[in-house]
C-alpha cells in the first residue's frame, strides 16, 4: 500500500507573485497618502490666509491702514511702521504681543506656512490694498507661495498657476 505524499505550501513563483502585488499595492497607497497630506497642508495655508485677513480688516477698521509685515519660524516684524505709511514711528507692540497669527497650524513648529503682507503694489499705500503670502515649509513644485489680496485677487507661484489654477484655490 503505498501512501501519497502531498506536498503542502507555496511555490517561490506564487510567492513573488504575492510580493510583486503587495509592492505595487504599497506605491500606489503611499502616493495617494503623499498627495492627501499635500492637499492638507494647502487647505491648512488657505485656511491661514483667510484668517489673516480677517485680522487685517479689524485692524484696518481700527488704525485706518492695513499692517505690512515678514515673518520668521520665531518671529514677526512689522514694515508698515518703517515705512512711515501707517503713521510712522516705532511699532507698539513686541514679538510676544504681535496682533496678527503669523504662521499655520496651531505652534510655529509644526506649521505649514508662514504669512507675511505687503502692500499690494508699489503704486498702491496700505491704507487702500494689502497682500497676504502663505509661504510653504515644505515642497510643493504644484503650488508654492499662495498670495490673497485685500481687493479678492488670488494667485500662487507653483506650476499650477498655468497648468491648473484650481489646485491652487479650489
Amino acid at each position: 500500500m503505498s501512501t501519497k505524499h502531498r506536498n503542502r505550501g507555496f511555490t517561490l513563483i506564487e510567492l513573488m507573485i504575492t510580493v510583486a502585488i503587495i509592492g505595487i499595492l504599497a506605491r500606489v497607497a503611499f502616493g495617494a497618502y503623499q498627495d492627501s497630506v499635500l492637499k492638507g497642508k494647502r487647505a491648512q495655508g488657505r485656511s491661514a490666509i483667510a484668517e489673516l485677513l480677517l485680522q487685517q480688516e479689524r485692524y484696518m477698521t481700527q488704525r485706518n491702514c492695513y499692517l505690512s509685515f515678514s515673518s520668521t519660524t520665531s518671529a514677526a516684524s512689522a514694515l508698515a511702521y518703517n515705512s512711515g505709511e501707517c503713521g510712522g514711528g516705532t511699532p507698539s507692540f513686541t514679538a510676544a504681543t504681535f496682533p496678527f497669527k503669523f504662521y499655520s497650524g496651531d505652534t510655529v513648529a509644526n506649521s505649514a506656512y508662514l504669512l507675511s503682507a505687503s502692500r499690494c503694489s508699489n503704486t498702491i499705500t496700505l491704507a487702500d490694498c494689502v497682500k497676504v503670502t502663505a509661504t510653504p515649509q515644505f515642497t510643493d513644485t504644484v503650488v508654492n507661495v499662495l498670495e490673497v489680496t485685500s481687493t479678492g485677487t488670488k494667485t500662487c507661484t507653483g506650476t499650477a498657476s498655468s497648468t491648473n489654477a484650481k489646485l491652487c484655490w479650489p
